[in-house]
């Protein structure tokens, strides 16, 4: 009886926050794709609003060599296998360009899809692992 009690009291609390790892892996992306070293994220879970705060701008450098910029405050609609219309997140090819969204196709995919430009693929493996974003003096 206690037990029932409990899980009514979690529900009206609301669901505890997940890390934004976990939230990302929910959503058949890589966990490791943001900073581990944000400050916070806040989603909207019905808009699917995502905002992501950094300390301050940073890069990650990932194993595939491919490296991400991030704003301070990165924001983006997350969908199932997508993070679209994304702000604050850039990625070198040449010159340093936008990325506009990050898909991965299907559960099963190996691939992660860079819309910056043009569309890129890139191994999903890179960004399982949450790494530290270095600072960089400007976005």
């Amino acid at each position: 009886m206690e037990e029932k009690a409990k899980l009514i009291f979690n529900k009206l609390k609301g669901k505890p926050l997940k890390t934004l790892p976990e939230l990302l892996r929910d959503y058949n992306l890589p966990p490791g794709f943001f900073p581990q070293n944000i400050t916070c994220y806040e989603f909207d879970e019905s808009k699917g609003k995502l905002i992501v705060y950094m300390p301050s701008a940073c890069e990650v450098s990932f194993k595939d060599s491919s490296v991400i910029r991030y704003a301070p405050r990165v924001k983006a609609i997350l969908l199932r296998g997508k993070l679209m219309g994304i702000e604050g997140m850039k990625t070198k090819v040449l010159v340093w360009v936008k990325v506009t969204s990050v898909t991965v196709e299907g559960q099963r995919s190996d691939k992660v899809w860079f819309m910056a430009g043009v569309k890129k693929s890139r191994s999903k493996d890179a960004y399982m692992t949450p790494r530290d974003g270095l600072r960089v003096g400007e976005f």
